[in-house]
């Protein structure tokens, strides 16, 4: 099943996504083209947590090595925006990079949950692109301001169901600018994978409804790159994660 928030008639609403066709889920059964309404972002998270070096091939192009444990920082969540949403070159940096990854969306309270029990508590999983300023996230300890401005947290463009999706552990994963293909990878490749990431964070603290956990990059990215690649004015950044769809957003500039 594909869950989605969509904008139709001046208002927002829950709806599933089938045969391209959007129906509502709030007890009206109203249904509309897919193409008629404005997707939104699919999810609404009190905490935004993200993994970083989680992908072997992305620590090697970092120079880093990898961590012994998942390495997490948090996303505020005034930076989710949906599909199709304008992404924001920032007045105070042109430094703007992409990273293209699956998503978890948690489905219930819950603390203290096994590796195993993990799935249990998964919604199911959606599309994030990390969206970072870099000279903010690196000149400072801990990396939440340069990966937390407005606009840098596009999620969608649904949340797949697990039952439909399958193992999230065995699917390729790409992202183009302008349609060239700048990352490719397969999420068999992360360090630590999407059920010991849920596991890890809820010893910490209680996860809750709708919370999002981005789960690492792969190789590719514009600052890794020789010379550097950053994002432009202009620019079309394109996330496919197989079994989920493609997650499309433009950069503008921020007025």
């Amino acid at each position: 099943m594909k869950l989605c928030r969509f904008e139709a008639d001046g208002r927002a609403r829950d709806g599933v996504v089938e045969d391209r066709q959007v129906i509502a889920r709030d007890g009206q059964d109203d249904r509309y083209d897919l193409a008629e309404v404005r997707l939104l972002a699919p999810a609404r998270p009190r905490k935004y947590l993200a993994i970083g070096l989680n992908y072997a091939d992305h620590v090697a192009e970092s120079g880093l090595q990898a961590p012994e444990v998942p390495f997490f920082f948090n996303k505020q969540v005034t930076c989710v925006v949906g599909p199709g949403a304008d992404v924001h070159m920032p007045r105070v940096s042109k430094l703007l990079d992409y990273e293209g990854e699956l998503a978890i969306v948690i489905a219930r309270r819950c603390r203290h949950v096994s590796v195993e029990q993990a799935p249990e508590v998964i919604a199911g999983y959606t599309i994030a692109n990390d969206v970072s300023v870099r000279d903010w996230q690196l000149r400072t300890p801990t990396m939440t301001i340069g990966k937390s401005f407005d606009t840098h947290g596009p999620l969608g463009p649904w949340i797949v169901t697990a039952d439909e999706l399958g193992d999230p552990h065995d699917l390729g994963i790409r992202t183009f600018v302008n349609g060239e293909q700048r990352q490719d990878g397969n999420t068999r490749e992360m360090v630590f994978n999407s059920f010991e990431q849920v596991s890890h964070l809820s010893e910490a603290f209680t996860l809750e409804p709708g919370d999002v956990i981005a789960t690492g990059t792969p190789s590719g990215v514009g600052d890794s790159r020789q010379p550097p690649r950053y994002l432009r004015e202009g620019d079309v950044v394109e996330v496919w994660v197989e079994g989920v769809g493609t997650l499309r957003n433009p950069v503008t500039l921020e007025r």
